[in-house]
């Protein structure tokens, strides 16, 4: 009898055993079906650009989601630039969780020549509030505020952009607007995270070059940095609309200053097949590489000057910043 119930007792052991063995395996399990989704994100990511090319932001983050996902909201606002003596305009893209009280990290992004502070925002074709809320429901970005300022930084009220010195020359200007006036305009009115770490500087064409410019200037302010087709006009140079004089005497003063912090993200990218301003994103990727400055270079497959070229850059750059 005694060895019956012994023999009983080791049965139940033993099944308890399995048992808790049993779901020690299945937490083993959960426990690496998470990491390797993990993994799978990782190497998502990396494959974006793959020998130097990428494609279009993949269709799930550009498109409009029926459920799950709210979008964010655009302002027009008005404030006075002291560098310009006058009103400006400037559009603001909100997360749609802003309610005033949680502060966001802040792109600051630029528009091409000829364009305004509405262009880009206002355009659907480039899916800014679509990839920004998409990538941050799925967790691959923060939450973050955009600013679209208006580039053209002239204190003459009847001047006008145009192909020449003179008229370009308020593009180069507004770097002193963007720190000196919308900066501290958007800092003390909006909720936003303040700081180098949270503050990024980006933007398109004639945008991207200035983006790169102010970037390569005042990394003390800029953690991130992106040029989306990047006109020509950092160094001397001269293309098919005109001599451009250059925002750097050289090639070689193409670097950040001494003693300046270094940015967590230095991008720059380009179309395939971009007729507008061709070899020049892919000149400064190369001086970029002489000067020794570590920066992330792409090329899109099949885009133009256009929509497409800025879908794919904007995804990358926005899954790469504000992670720290």
């Amino acid at each position: 009898m005694k060895k019956i119930k012994i023999l009983c007792i080791l049965t139940i052991m033993s099944s308890l055993f399995m048992a808790c063995a049993s779901l020690d395996d299945k937490n083993i399990d959960k426990k690496n079906d998470k990491k390797n989704q993990v993994e799978e994100k990782n190497v998502e990511e990396k494959a974006f650009i793959t020998n130097g090319y990428a494609g279009d932001c993949p269709k799930e983050y550009s498109e409009f989601r029926l459920e799950g996902v709210k979008y964010g909201k655009i302002e027009h606002i008005v404030y006075h630039s002291n560098t310009c003596k006058m009103d400006r305009p400037f559009s603001i893209l909100l997360p749609a969780s802003y309610d005033g009280e949680k502060k966001y990290p802040v792109v600051y992004f630029q528009h091409g020549i000829f364009g305004d502070e509405n262009c880009i925002i206002r355009d659907e074709n480039n899916r800014i509030r679509q990839i920004t809320a998409n990538l941050a429901a799925d967790g691959k970005a923060p939450e973050m505020i955009f600013v679209f300022g208006h580039m053209f930084a002239s204190d003459d009220p009847n001047q006008k952009p145009g192909f020449n010195a003179k008229d370009v020359l308020p593009y180069d200007n507004f770097i002193n607007e963007l720190v000196n006036d919308l900066m501290p305009y958007v800092e003390s009115h909006y909720s936003v995270l303040t700081g180098r770490e949270n503050t990024a500087v980006c933007g398109f064409s004639m945008g991207g070059r200035e983006s790169l410019y102010i970037g390569l200037q005042r990394p003390d302010l800029f953690a991130y940095i992106g040029a989306i087709a990047p006109a020509p006009g950092l160094v001397p140079s001269r293309d098919g609309f005109m001599a451009h004089e250059g925002q750097f005497d050289s090639e070689e003063d193409m670097k950040f200053p001494a003693e300046m912090p270094l940015p967590k993200l230095l991008m720059v990218c380009c179309g395939t097949i971009d007729g507008t301003v061709g070899q020049y994103p892919k000149s400064y990727h190369k001086i970029l590489e002489k000067n020794g400055i570590e920066h992330t270079w792409f090329e899109v497959l099949s885009a133009n000057h256009d929509s497409m070229a800025i879908r794919s850059g904007l995804y990358y750059f926005v899954s790469n910043i504000f992670k720290d």
